[in-house]
């Protein structure tokens, strides 16, 4: 079984209510943290993965999103006529270039959950495990968390891998919830894990959060999954129903998470980056705020 993922699936269609009106004609998942959308956070954490091909489950209201992952070749052309080449050299090397990048565009044009935009990606990915990043978890640090978990899926055993953070009891209902029988250096072993479960009836705090490494049975298990949890299909019912055979860990990782799902969570990381760039951080301080020494790595 080769445990190299080469495929990353992006959730991209979703609505975006808790930000109206912002959301109404702009894609939630191109909302900046001070000066980068989402997306491109997710698209930069794939790419130091070195993840090969990008599968972007989208919406057909929101063709935006592809307008701006991919190479704007007449945008480039345009800035560079006006001398602005620092701008056009930027732009050009985050975009997708068309000739060069394995990139596919699909549509779930109906709202039936995680687990449904997840099979929406099944004719598209190349062999082996396959990767699905949540642009509304930002996640921070040194390291991208993607590429500490291919490096921990590689020289580990279990099937399915997802990223985990202790949350307290009072927030376990948010979250998918892992059902925790050991621990192994970052990863958290589990036999099962709960879709939002009372606090009362959850049977861990490490909740899971934007970062899956899934074994390709993972599209046979959500062709077959049933309904759950707001009677959307849930990836996490799926994930679970395979842990015993595939075995199933929560990885620990060393980044910062930010919900940016939330406007609270989005203000909080949009913060989290001003107080590490120089003007924005005289800005905050002419407002009587302040923050720790030494910028957090993006």
């Amino acid at each position: 079984m080769t445990r190299q993922v080469r495929t990353a699936i992006f959730p991209v269609a979703g609505l975006g209510t808790r930000f109206l009106p912002a959301t109404k004609a702009t894609p939630k998942e191109l909302l900046p943290v001070l000066d980068t959308p989402l997306i491109q956070y997710a698209v930069d954490e794939a790419r130091d993965a070195g993840i090969e091909r990008m599968v972007f489950v989208s919406h057909p209201s929101k063709t935006a999103i592809e307008r701006h992952v991919m190479e704007d070749a007449r945008l480039t052309r345009e800035l560079r006529a006006r001398g602005k080449e620092s701008i056009a050299d930027a732009l050009s090397e985050a975009a997708f270039q068309e000739e060069d990048d394995d990139v596919r565009f699909v549509m779930q044009k109906q709202p039936k959950g995680l687990g449904h935009a997840v099979l929406c990606a099944k004719d598209h990915i190349l062999e082996g495990p396959v990767a699905v990043i949540l642009p509304d978890d930002l996640i921070l640090g040194d390291v991208g968390c993607l590429s500490e978990m291919v490096e921990a899926y590689r020289s580990g055993t279990v099937g399915h891998l997802v990223a985990t953070m202790e949350v307290p009891e009072d927030r376990v209902h948010k979250y998918g919830v892992l059902s925790v029988t050991g621990k192994n250096g970052m990863i958290v072993t589990a036999d099962g894990m709960v879709e939002k479960p009372d606090a009362k009836d959850a049977p861990s705090r490490q909740a899971v959060v934007g970062r899956y490494i899934l074994d390709q049975s993972i599209f046979d298990a959500l062709a077959t999954q049933k309904p759950g949890a707001g009677g959307e299909i849930q990836l996490t019912d799926a994930i679970a129903r395979g842990a015993a055979s595939l075995g199933l860990g929560g990885f620990q990782f060393s980044g910062t998470r930010f919900d940016c799902g939330s406007k609270a969570g989005m203000l909080e990381a949009t913060l989290e980056l001003a107080a590490a760039d120089p003007e924005c951080r005289t800005v905050l301080e002419q407002r009587g705020l302040s923050f720790p020494a030494g910028p957090i790595a993006a």
